[in-house]
């Protein structure tokens, strides 16, 4: 470890054993510098505070440690380049590890393929994944959709100008995220119920800043999945949140 003029500083290492274990510091260390030029969409914050907040999440709710990893370099893949050499430094933590990360990337193209085809593509994967990839996406998630909520309560509005989807599509997708978790069997219910309450947080602001009621078509068809059936098509479940919103 070294102090700010690079100066080695010596600390007292803990006796192990340790909730967690070497593999997991490296895996802090490899994120940290996979994603260092990297920020928030249009923000100033280090993109590592939204791998640091999906990985502290889904320690909340149970991770393993591979599951833990996991969540650190879930956008690795996706989002780093060139890809081949992330996907390299992801896979060298192991199998479950590169297999729960790969189960979280939406695209490795660049340029990624239009925002709405790899989202609909997503939401219909969810329903062949396991336990732990859905506990990693799910975190990922929350997180997400916690900031959206902080900085719809700081800035109003003009949060969704900073996302490539409208807000329309923006709220469609967390609120179908919601419905395709639980329409798997191995979803973290927990988790996935604080991501309900978060969404349906999100839809409300978003209502009060244009004055509309915003997301009960949505709710209204998620509480029609049922856990252990298999999640309808995106195009389906748009559409038919689109009649129910034109009937209300």
């Amino acid at each position: 470890m070294a102090n700010p003029d690079d100066t080695p500083v010596d600390f007292p290492v803990p006796p192990k054993p340790w909730p967690y274990g070497e593999r997991f510091v490296r895996a802090l260390e490899v994120a940290a510098v996979m994603h260092a030029a990297q920020e928030r969409k249009k923000t100033s914050i280090p993109y590592i505070a939204h791998l640091l907040g999906t990985c502290a999440i889904a320690l909340e709710y149970g991770a393993t440690e591979d599951e833990a990893i996991a969540a650190l370099l879930h956008d690795a893949i996706e989002d780093v380049t060139p890809t081949a050499p992330a996907r390299a430094a992801v896979w060298a933590f192991g199998p479950e590890v590169g297999r729960i990360v790969e189960a979280c990337t939406d695209t490795d193209a660049h340029p990624k393929p239009p925002w709405r085809t790899r989202k609909e593509a997503y939401l219909d994967r969810l329903g062949g994944e396991d336990h732990g990839a859905l506990l990693v996406s799910a975190s990922d998630k929350l997180h997400n959709a916690r900031a959206i909520v902080a900085d719809l309560r700081r800035h109003g509005a003009s949060v969704w100008e900073r996302f490539t989807p409208t807000r329309e599509e923006t709220l469609w997708y967390y609120r179908a995220l919601v419905g395709a978790f639980r329409a798997n069997p191995a979803h973290p219910a927990d988790l996935v119920d604080e991501l309900d309450r978060t969404v349906t947080e999100m839809e409300r602001l978003a209502g009060r800043t244009t004055g509309r009621r915003i997301g009960r078509p949505m709710r209204a068809f998620a509480r029609r999945q049922r856990p252990g059936t298999a999640p309808a098509s995106s195009a389906r479940r748009l559409r038919g949140a689109r009649q129910e919103s034109a009937r209300s």
